[in-house]
């Protein structure tokens, strides 16, 4: 009982973060959505940004699971597995943005889109090779040399971005030493563009800083399966997200909290925050008991990447699919339906009624019992 309790606090904290996800990247109109759901421009932080991290967190707290059914396997069995997986989502990530390997032109003619100029890096990539670093030093290492490894990720990044960076602005979007790196590393056409610039906030460098999400979650998942769900493990789970949080505000004086930057400041505030969360899901499921409102997210929890990459490619095809030469289906929408209810509510609402859509394709999963991983 108490292992299918675990996992349904681990579905539901998952589930929670897809479903918010969806609603940020997909409002109906982006220049009037609500502040909240925007990340924050440079530093800073929104209710936005803990997204991605904390789906991190969820993958960490997932491999503490999985490392216990490892334990008894070959490491040849283990590197396969790990590397397989971690390939798998790589790739799924980058088919996922050159979809669907085409371009419209303004006349709606069919142009290439060749593989010169697609993105490499991005939100599953990230989630790919952070779930690849952290699964093989957490396998092969001790998880007190898997801790030391984790704060020379957050200390080095810190100290390279600071003395390699443009000086003066090695903390900016052009003048931090990440940027140079990606921009040697793959060349302008193979970054992001959404910023205005070649600037990849899923670049090479400020992975490694974002591996330490993952760890933490292990490290979180690991601790609630040897201690057990007892009032001492919530209050230090409390405690220790607690003076995360306090820690990344000190460190923001002189390190902000950066999303875009993915900064070492943020890593410690994302993962108290997630900690603090994590506690408040456990104790309201298994201590209170109040489980009726959890089949919502545990929906999202179950088929979580599934769900997600429905979620993006659907909206591409909402927006290769024209009425006319000049209106996509996706903004159609949001005028002749959304708009009515007023710019910003509007578009909060078109957010909402596609997660449900989403959502729907995941509860028709979870009634066929097809869950699909990788």
């Amino acid at each position: 009982m108490a292992t299918n309790q675990r996992f349904t606090a681990l579905d539901v904290f998952r589930g929670m973060t897809v479903c918010f996800m969806i609603i940020v990247n997909t409002p109906g109109n982006g220049p009037t959505t609500f502040a909240p759901l925007e990340h924050a421009s440079w530093h800073g932080f929104t209710p936005t940004d803990l997204v991605f991290p904390s789906f991190l967190f969820a993958v960490g707290n997932a491999l503490s699971f999985v490392m216990l059914k490892w334990a008894s396997k070959a490491d040849g069995y283990v590197v396969a597995k790990i590397l397989k997986r971690t390939l798998i989502i790589f790739l799924l990530g980058y088919l996922m943005y050159w979809f669907p390997f085409f371009k419209l032109d303004k006349e709606l003619n069919i142009l290439p889109f060749p593989v010169s100029t697609t993105r490499v890096f991005g939100v599953l990539q990230r989630i790919a090779l952070c779930y690849g670093i952290a699964a093989l030093m957490i396998h092969f290492l001790k998880l007190r040399v898997t801790v030391i490894i984790s704060v020379i990720f957050l200390i080095g990044y810190w100290l390279l971005l600071l003395f390699l960076g443009e000086a003066g602005k090695q903390f900016t979007m052009t003048g931090n030493i990440g940027q140079q790196i990606d921009l040697w590393l793959l060349g302008d056409k193979h970054l992001y563009h959404g910023e205005g610039i070649a600037f990849d906030p899923e670049g090479f460098l400020s992975t490694f800083p974002a591996v330490v999400n993952v760890v933490i979650g292990y490290m979180v998942g690991k601790f609630i399966q040897e201690k057990g769900k007892t009032y001492e493990v919530l209050t230090k789970l409390l405690l220790a997200g607690v003076t995360l949080v306090v820690t990344a505000y000190f460190w923001d004086m002189v390190f902000p909290i950066n999303k875009k930057l993915w900064t070492s400041s943020f890593v410690l505030y994302t993962t108290g925050l997630d900690c603090i969360i994590i506690s408040a899901i456990i104790y309201v499921i298994d201590f209170l008991g109040k489980t009726k409102w959890t089949y919502f997210f545990e929906v999202f929890g179950k088929n979580p990447l599934v769900i997600y990459l429905l979620s993006e490619l659907m909206v591409t095809v909402l927006f290769y699919i024209h009425l006319d030469k000049k209106t996509p289906l996706f903004p159609w929408i949001y005028k002749n339906v959304f708009s009515h209810f007023g710019a910003y509510t509007g578009s909060l609402m078109f957010a909402v009624v596609y997660m449900l859509f989403c959502w729907l394709i995941g509860y028709i999963m979870d009634k066929k019992k097809i869950y699909i991983r990788v």
